[in-house]
C-alpha cells in the first residue's frame, strides 16, 4: 500500500485553514491548563475567550512614580537612528526633512517703537542621506527653544540652524518662521488709524554650503480694471448711462533674497516698497469721507495683473537690500468667475519650470 503524506512547504488554502483552526477550538474545550500552557502564546490567542497562562499580566494603571534613569533609556528602541537595512523603498537621498506648524511665542525688532512678541509658525526641515534611516524630529524643536528666547533675528536663525544641522549631522537645512505683523496706520482722510496686519515669512536655507535668507510678504490692494474704467466712462460720456468700473481686493507675495552686505531691511521697509509700487492698500478704519477718497485712489490708480507685477518689481530693482526675488500677484476678480495671476522672477533662487497647483489658492486673504 503505498501513502502520501503532504508537502510541508504547500501553503494551505483558506478551507483548510478554517478545519485546523476548528480542531484547535475542539481541542482547547478538554485541554488541560498546562496542556495549554504549553502553546505558543499567538497560537493561543486564536481561540475565542481563552487566556493563556503564560502570557505575562499587564498593569494598566499610569505609573507616576516612574522615573527614566540612563541605563534605561539606553535602553529603548530607536527605528529612526537604525541600520540601513531597515529603509523602507528607495534608498534615495531626502532633500527636506523635518516638522511643519511648530508654534512657540517669538520676539521681534520694530523699525520703531519696543519689540513685539508674536506667535510664531516654524517649519525646519534638513537632508537625509541615502544612507541613513531617518532624523529624530524633537531635536529640531530642542535646538530651536535654546534660542527662542532671544529678541529674534536671522542671526538667532542661523544659531538654531547652526545647532540642529549638527545634531541632526546633515549637510543641507532650512528654518522658515510664519506670523502675522501689525503695523498701524492711519485712514485717507479722516484722521482715524488702526492696525493692518501682515503675513509675513523669515526663511534661512543652506544648499551646498551656502546660506540665503530670504523675507516673504503678502500685501493686499484693491485693483480697479483699466479696461471697465474707461468703459464705464465711455457710457456715461456717450449716452449718459451710470457705470461703475470693477475692482476687487488682489494679494501680491513679494519673496526676496536679503543682501548680507546691505544694512538692515525692515519689514516696514519691505511694506513701504509696497505701498509705493501700488498704492490702494486695503483699509483698516474707514468713514464716508475715507470711502470716497479710496474711490478715487483707485481711479488714480488703475492696474491689470501684468501692471502690478511690473510695478513691484520696479521698486525691488530699485532698492540695493535687495538679491534675487519674486512676485506673484492674484487679482481675485469681481467681473469673472476666475482670477486673473502673474508671476514674475528676478534672479536664479525662485526660477522654476513647474509651479506648486495650489499656489494660487493660497494668495486668498481670510482677514
Amino acid at each position: 500500500m503505498n501513502f502520501h503524506t503532504r508537502d510541508m512547504n504547500e501553503t494551505p488554502d483558506r478551507e483548510e485553514a478554517a478545519a485546523a483552526l476548528d480542531v484547535l477550538r475542539a481541542w482547547a474545550k478538554t485541554a488541560t491548563e498546562a496542556e495549554i500552557a504549553q502553546l505558543d502564546p499567538s497560537v493561543a490567542r486564536l481561540v475565542p475567550g481563552l487566556v493563556p497562562v503564560n502570557y505575562p499580566p499587564l498593569s494598566r494603571s499610569y505609573p507616576e512614580e516612574f522615573e527614566v534613569d540612563d541605563a534605561y533609556k539606553a535602553s529603548l528602541p530607536d527605528l529612526q537612528n537604525g541600520p540601513s537595512s531597515l529603509i523602507r523603498g528607495a534608498k534615495q537621498q531626502i532633500q527636506h526633512v523635518g516638522i511643519s506648524n511648530f508654534r512657540l511665542p517669538i520676539r521681534f525688532h520694530r523699525k520703531e517703537g519696543a519689540d513685539l512678541t508674536l506667535e510664531t509658525s516654524v517649519t525646519g526641515t534638513v537632508s537625509l542621506e541615502a544612507e541613513k534611516k531617518g532624523i529624530n524630529m524633537s531635536r529640531i524643536m530642542r535646538s530651536f527653544y535654546k534660542h527662542a528666547e532671544r529678541t529674534f533675528s536671522f542671526e538667532v536663525i542661523e544659531a538654531a540652524l547652526d545647532d540642529y544641522k549638527s545634531d541632526l549631522e546633515s549637510f543641507d537645512a532650512r528654518i522658515q518662521m510664519r506670523f502675522s505683523y501689525p503695523v498701524k496706520v492711519e485712514s485717507l482722510r479722516s484722521g482715524l488709524s488702526g492696525y493692518q496686519y501682515y503675513d509675513i515669512a523669515l526663511e534661512l536655507v543652506e544648499q551646498n554650503g551656502v546660506r540665503q535668507k530670504i523675507m516673504h510678504l503678502d500685501y493686499v490692494y484693491s485693483s480697479t480694471c483699466p479696461c471697465s474704467l474707461e468703459l464705464s466712462e465711455h457710457a456715461r460720456m456717450s449716452r449718459g448711462q451710470l457705470a461703475t468700473p470693477h475692482s476687487q481686493r488682489s494679494v501680491a507675495r513679494i519673496s526676496v533674497v536679503v543682501d548680507c552686505d546691505a544694512d538692515c531691511l525692515w519689514f516696514e521697509d519691505l511694506i513701504a516698497l509696497c505701498r509705493r509700487a501700488v498704492p490702494t492698500e486695503t483699509q483698516v478704519m474707514v468713514k464716508r469721507e475715507d470711502e470716497q477718497a479710496f474711490a478715487e485712489l483707485n481711479a488714480a490708480n488703475p492696474i491689470f495683473v501684468e501692471d502690478a507685477a511690473r510695478s513691484f518689481c520696479a521698486e525691488l530693482l530699485a532698492d540695493h537690500h535687495v538679491g534675487d526675488f519674486r512676485v506673484i500677484a492674484s487679482h481675485q476678480e469681481s467681473l469673472h468667475s476666475h482670477d486673473a495671476v502673474s508671476v514674475l522672477t528676478e534672479g536664479p533662487t525662485f526660477a522654476a519650470a513647474s509651479l506648486d497647483p495650489k499656489l494660487f489658492n493660497t494668495l486668498f486673504h481670510v482677514g
